[in-house]
């Protein structure tokens, strides 16, 4: 080598060259939004996972990156994409607790899946989905009660004793008996406080009351303990029948059930379901006896959970609720759509409270305590069909019920 001269740099491996889309993935890492703007006119191919399956979403959520997220997400980046344990970049965004990045993922997948969910529809115009095939599969197969399990032929759970807490709560929510119930309870423990404080007020005092007063708190308290009709309750989907026997302890006045299988209707009448006061049982899918519903409607409170459909499905039943549901009644749903993937979950959550809300539905979701299931909650199940340890519980009324309270609060006010 000649003295002077130096030696030229030795060629990267083609093993250290780096391609455009790991290129991207390292900018979107870094929230280096440029790069990543600059990646994506080169055509560098957004939908990218490497080995493990991460994205460049993914990364950029992780970092809360959101000039990357936008960038990624409007040149077409699936914002449902999985890495290969299963999870996505709300999950990531979750986990590194970066919840503008989180906020923004489950607006652009609400308003994604409005625009795909109404063109699917527009698609299937005159043609039948495949869930009303799959409902039909159902329907068809061979059901087994097996203590706190109903399984169907394939081994799936359609229902299972540890959702006993869950209907119970839903029962109380759409009942008017356990509204009242509730109501009672909270006037009596107004009127043991009231009562205390009254024991501090002199001789004196209670005379100047005068015996009036005491008169118009005898007249309050009593009705105050009044019960209230129990109404007339609905539910969509019998399944071990644990939500309607809780719904049998509030004493309503009517009680609908809505049932599809020939074996769980079967099993209803072997148990004495159609013997009993007040329980009316309508043989069919939804779909089929909506007439004789509509014809009697509204209804107090409504329960919808269903085995074999969709949320396709869930939201046509949710088109009718406005005709369905009393002003004051309360309608509910078992929550366990993308039962596997919490942000997935969130997501549903989020596009069934909006959809409600344009048919004037206002939509709560109450937190519930599940805790950890254990493998032997899942013998004998070929599929666990609940991995969370927090049950989100809907409450459903209608806007106006909301809209009078608040006008009723503001003329006080005034007063």
């Amino acid at each position: 080598m000649t003295q002077g001269h130096t030696a030229p740099e030795a060629a990267p491996s083609a093993a250290e060259v780096k391609s455009i889309e790991e290129q991207l993935l390292a900018a979107a890492a870094e929230g280096n939004a440029e790069e990543v703007s600059r990646l994506i006119e080169l055509e560098a191919d957004v939908d990218f996972q490497d080995e493990e399956g991460v994205s460049p979403l993914m990364r950029a959520a992780e970092g809360g990156h959101t000039a990357v997220m936008a960038a990624l997400l409007q040149a077409g980046a699936p914002w449902n994409a999985q890495d290969s344990s299963g999870y996505c970049a709300g999950e990531y965004a979750m986990g590194s607790g970066q919840q503008e990045a989180v906020d923004m993922l489950l607006d652009f997948a609400v308003q994604a899946e409005l625009v795909l969910g109404a063109l699917h529809r527009r698609m299937q115009v005159g043609s039948p989905s495949f869930s009303a095939a799959a409902n039909s599969d159902y329907l068809t197969q061979k059901l087994v009660y097996r203590g706190e399990q109903l399984l169907d032929a394939d081994g799936e759970a359609v229902m299972m004793g540890w959702e006993r807490p869950l209907m119970l709560r839903h029962a109380e929510v759409i009942c008017p008996n356990a509204h009242h119930k509730h109501q009672e309870e909270e006037a009596v423990a107004a009127q043991v406080v009231e009562s205390i404080e009254a024991m501090a007020v002199t001789e004196a005092a209670k005379a100047e009351a005068g015996p009036s007063s005491q008169a118009a708190a005898a007249a309050s308290a009593a009705a105050g303990s009044k019960r209230r009709k129990g109404g007339h309750v609905v539910n969509v989907g019998f399944g071990l029948g644990i939500v309607d026997t809780a719904i049998q302890t509030h004493s309503p006045d009517r009680h609908t059930i809505i049932e599809a299988h020939p074996d769980v209707l079967e099993h209803m009448t072997r148990t004495g379901w159609a013997d009993k006061p007040g329980v009316r049982i309508l043989r069919g899918r939804w779909q089929d006896v909506l007439p004789e519903l509509l014809a009697e409607a509204p209804y107090d409170g409504i329960f919808f959970d269903t085995y074999g459909e969709y949320y396709e499905e869930m939201r046509e039943f949710h088109m009718h609720l406005p005709r369905l549901l009393a002003r004051d009644g309360v309608y509910s749903f078992f929550n366990g759509l993308a039962s596997d993937n919490i942000f997935f979950h969130m997501v549903y959550c989020r596009l069934i409270s909006l959809e409600l809300a344009s048919k004037g539905l206002h939509t709560e979701y109450t937190p519930l305590a599940v805790g950890e299931l254990g493998d032997e909650v899942w013998q004998g199940v070929r599929n666990k069909y609940w991995t969370f340890e927090t049950y989100f519980l809907p409450e459903v009324r209608h806007e106006a019920q909301l809209e009078s309270v608040a006008e009723g609060e503001g003329e006080g006010e005034e007063e």
